[in-house]
């Protein structure tokens, strides 16, 4: 029977809400196969703590770059840190085919094997490069190429990736300047990015100074038409989580974070009047 190693789920910066390298090195064991950390909201992780503990104890580092596409930590692009590294292409994304992802491997080891799984499993690449000459099964794997339309559509939007950041670095900067001193006056926290870090312009987000609070504010918004949502539940506390040994309190920053988070709406088309109004409304708001 294959036996699937167990993951062990490490707690978050509380500032940037990413992995916090100063409790990784503590949960290694013999059975650890990869590291994964999260550029979450497009700021990069602490790599150069990250990437000395892994190769202290030569474990492959699989970077979770979802957010993080054009993002970069002291000078140097997300996702050329690991071994690996994945993106998203979902519609919620900076950029988008509606769905998908793509992977990138800065280890040439893994390139092979990479290739046969994105081919349902066989050798077909090799038959087309003339390396062998017939191809069949000889791994696990799926369908994971995209649609050449879909493809093109991604394609149109990587060729104008400059002027996409910039509108979206536009709103990010509008919405912090616009709410600081409200934030400040009700106890809110803006999101934080490190000097060393340039981040994607993701999402924008608020921590609430507590559950009750966002609540409201998600209320409130939307009785004014405004969406705004809160974001992931801590994976310790999932199903999955659970079954896998998770447990309450395994990750007391990452519980309390989920609790607080707002989003606010961002998106490559919002337009400078919708998001006034949105910012209109929380300086409205009653606490």
């Amino acid at each position: 029977m294959l036996r699937r190693a167990r993951p062990v789920f490490i707690d978050i910066h509380p500032e940037t809400l990413n992995l916090n390298e100063n409790l990784l090195e503590s949960l290694i064991t013999k059975k650890t196969k990869a590291i994964i950390p999260v550029h979450y909201a497009g700021v990069g992780c602490e790599m150069d703590r990250i990437m000395e503990i892994a190769n202290y104890y030569e474990i492959p580092v699989v970077e979770d770059n979802a957010h993080g596409l054009f993002g970069k930590y002291k000078g140097k692009y997300l996702g050329k840190f690991g071994a690996l590294a994945t993106q998203s292409f979902h519609d919620t994304k900076n950029f988008t085919c509606g769905e998908g992802g793509a992977l990138i491997i800065n280890d040439p080891q893994f390139v092979e094997r990479a290739e046969i799984i994105r081919e349902k499993g066989t050798n077909r690449s090799k038959f087309f490069r003339g390396q062998v000459d017939k191809y069949g099964w000889v791994d696990v794997g799926s369908s994971y190429l995209p649609s050449e339309i879909l493809a093109a559509f991604l394609y149109a939007q990587l060729e104008e990736h400059e002027l996409i950041q910039d509108k979206r670095k536009q709103i990010w900067d509008k919405y912090f300047i616009a709410l600081s001193n409200w934030a400040k006056e009700n106890d809110v926290k803006l999101p934080t990015v490190p000097t060393y870090c340039e981040q994607t312009y993701h999402m924008f987000y608020l921590l609430m100074p507590s559950l009750k609070l966002r609540s409201k504010l998600i209320q409130y918004l939307k009785s004014n038409g405004i969406q705004s949502v809160f974001h992931y539940l801590p994976l310790n506390l999932s199903v999955m989580g659970r079954k896998y040994g998770g447990k309450e309190g395994d990750c007391p920053v990452t519980e309390d974070i989920s609790d607080r988070l707002l989003r606010l709406p961002f998106y490559n088309e919002l337009t400078d009047d919708n998001q006034t109004m949105v910012i209109e409304k929380i300086l409205n708001f009653q606490a």
